[in-house]
């Protein structure tokens, strides 16, 4: 997955030393609040809504069981009364909370999306074949356990150490307890490796450490994916992931991709084997695993892997039962939706004719080599068409809106479960083709150089003759079962003027409808997360992830280039500063300097001209980063030596500013 309560908020939020000053993001207006609406604040579906769901429900077979049936294929056991939490007692992973999920589906959730959030609950110890099993719905992800001559071997270890440690557990009581011979990480997201530190401490009496697999480029990728764009990310992440939003009928579901990331103990341990190339055999454990190199697929460092003796491809997350994000709605780099086509193709020539399973780091097996078959090709052909059809499109003059409101699947595809919106959309992935070929913009001049939304915003509305014109058009607009343009006047009306109580309430009720239809999960949990924070403003996060585990395998440069994007270069301009900067717990000895109102830095030997130098421990430098250390007690402590300039040292300080971990999205 691309989850992101990724590494990334974890660096540049807790970087700066300096405290700056805090929004006040709570909106100073009641909520005119709805009779129908629920205890947060959501609305009733609407007779719109109702229809909308009626004729999805008509267009797709929702009866068909086929799904059910391969999903609890092989089930062994699971714990009923799982319930995962933090050393506070706070829960991480409950399934329970998610009971609700069963029988029809109510009116506030797309009927498609509710049988695949049915699929998704279904949890517990599977077996796949003689050997090869999995645990499924203890996080994000599954984790894949293989029994090898003398131990066991572990594939993609979940997001944290509490969900790691509890489906371990679950494979201990019913399948015995034995060694960890090998780990393997399929690739760079955190959700397939963030419990591998407490996996390996379990091993800590073993006489032989385990093996630890994984594809070229992993730890670079691991540590530094969303780095310098870590606060926007995680803030954006939110949204995607529905962190912030109840549990429920008119809240959060499930991902499309899952229940729920995983808010624990993420951890990361090096690879002793990379794998390098396509074709690349190892055998771990007696079991021979033959390896296919899928970078920029779905994660910068990826593969997949077939076991022989087994029959059984594993597919990581180049394939799905959905269709995965060429975008990722929290932000990341584009993918490139042919490469990711062509994976698949050659994934279908090396291993379609020799698998009678394909699992996957999400979701359920596909059973039989007929079925792996013709799954591996609509799963090729989905994204190819995609990406073939926006381009013609494109060639036809048309912008990226009108792309994504035109391109539709063929039927072929769109009444496959597997190829439908539960996670990434036709929509916004055409969007991703468009921007991966021809970048932001669409060629009309007039989208060069527009105002800013707040400046805009009010300036519509004046055209539209002011604010009751505009809440009175929306109105109409939203009885008509129009959201889409209701949404769009509304979001004028309240970046004119945030604190317009009846606009706000207008505008969520309008995403209250736009979630309840969505089918993709993440669709579903902005548009909701929207109307959340629209009524209570933004708010400190329910749940996040402790950093400690994934900090500490974080290089030094990499912490440099991130600072560097926290520099106000507004107020470096014209400042000159030069500082050596000496971990002597590591040995390790970094340059830094400002120049041009840019801060440069590279690992090199003291310079003699340096403001100052400063000493320190890395482990002093995480507890930084970890705000275990304030701003007043950085000068004075004992286990930091300042030789030099000490006012330029504040001076050079005083420029990083903090990121705002919580800016407001749905308002200016």
């Amino acid at each position: 997955m691309a989850l992101t309560l990724r590494l990334a908020p974890l660096l540049l939020g807790t970087v700066i030393l300096l405290s700056a000053c805090e929004r006040d993001t709570t909106p100073d207006m009641t909520a005119v609040q709805a009779a129908d609406a629920d205890a947060h604040g959501f609305s009733a579906p609407t007779p719109a809504t109702r229809a909308a769901h009626a004729a999805i429900a008509q267009s797709l077979p929702l009866a068909d069981e086929r799904d059910f049936a391969a999903a609890t294929q092989g089930f062994i056991a699971r714990d009923d009364n799982l319930h995962i939490t933090r050393h506070d007692g706070s829960t991480i992973w409950r399934p329970e909370n998610y009971a609700f999920v069963k029988d029809a589906a109510p009116d506030s959730v797309n009927p498609s999306l509710w049988r695949q959030e049915k699929l998704n609950n279904l949890h517990g110890l599977f077996k796949v074949s003689e050997r090869v099993f999995q645990i499924r719905g203890y996080d994000l992800a599954n984790m894949t356990i293989i029994e090898g001559d003398s131990g066991r071997m572990l594939v993609d270890p979940l997001t944290a150490a509490e969900t790691a440690n509890a489906a371990l557990d679950l494979v201990e009581k019913h399948l015995g307890q034995r060694a960890i011979s090998a780990i393997i990480f399929t690739h760079s997201h955190i959700d397939h490796f963030g419990g591998s530190a407490a996996i390996l401490q379990r091993t800590h009496t073993q006489t032989t450490p385990p093996r630890l697999i994984a594809p070229e480029g992993f730890l670079e990728e691991a540590v530094s994916e969303n780095v310098l764009a870590g606060s926007v990310m995680m803030r954006r992440a939110q949204y995607m992931y529905g962190s912030e939003l109840p549990i429920g009928e008119r809240g959060h579901v499930g991902t499309g991709l899952g229940k729920q990331p995983a808010f624990g103990s993420p951890g990361l341990v090096p690879p002793t084997d990379i794998i390098e190339h396509t074709g690349q055999t190892l055998t771990l454990d007696g079991i021979e695993f033959e390896f296919q190199m899928v970078p920029e697929s779905e994660a910068p460092a990826e593969m997949t892997f077939y076991l022989p003796q087994f029959r059984i491809f594993c597919g990581a997350e180049l394939v799905s039962r959905n269709l995965h994000n060429l975008y990722t709605l929290r932000g990341a780099k584009v993918r490139d939706g042919l490469k990711w086509s062509n994976y698949i193709q050659e994934a279908l020539d090396r291993y379609g004719t020799r698998s009678d399973v394909i699992i996957n780091s999400h979701h359920w097996p596909v059973w039989g080599n007929d079925n792996a078959q013709i799954y591996l090709r609509q799963q090729r052909d989905l994204y190819k068409y995609i990406h073939d059809q926006t381009l013609r499109l494109a060639n036809q003059g048309y912008t990226p809106d009108e792309i994504a409101d035109t391109l539709q699947l063929p039927e072929s595809l769109a009444k496959t479960f597997h190829t439908r919106d539960y996670y990434g959309t036709v929509r916004h992935n055409t969007r991703a083709v468009y921007q991966f070929y021809f970048g932001w913009y669409d060629a009309n001049p007039a989208h060069l150089n527009p105002h800013p939304k707040s400046v805009t915003a009010s300036r519509y509305v004046d055209a539209m003759g002011g604010m009751d014109a505009v809440l009175q058009r929306a109105q109409q607009s939203f009885n008509s079962g129009d959201y889409r343009w209701a949404a769009e006047l509304l979001n004028h009306a309240v970046f004119a003027d945030p604190h317009n109580a009846a606009a706000r309430e207008q505008l969520a009720r309008s995403y209250d409808q736009l979630g309840y239809q969505a089918e993709s999960g993440p669709w579903r949990d902005a548009y909701l997360s929207g109307a959340l924070e629209l009524r209570r403003g933004v708010q400190p996060p329910k749940q996040s992830a402790d950093k400690a585990g994934i900090l500490r395998q974080i290089p030094m440069s990499h912490f440099f280039t991130a600072i560097a994007t926290l520099l106000n270069g507004p107020k470096a301009d014209s400042k000159h500063i030069v500082a050596n900067f000496h971990f002597t717990d590591i040995d390790e000895q970094h340059v830094v300097w400002l120049e041009n109102a840019v801060l440069h830095h590279r690992r090199d030997s003291p310079q003699a001209n340096a403001d100052f130098t400063v000493k320190l421990t890395r482990a002093f430098w995480l507890k930084l980063l970890n705000k275990e250390i304030g701003a007043k007690d950085l000068l004075t402590s004992d286990e930091l030596d300042i030789e030099g300039d000490k006012l330029k040292l504040v001076d050079f300080l005083s420029l990083l500013e903090k990121p705002d971990e919580q800016f407001a999205i749905v308002t200016p």
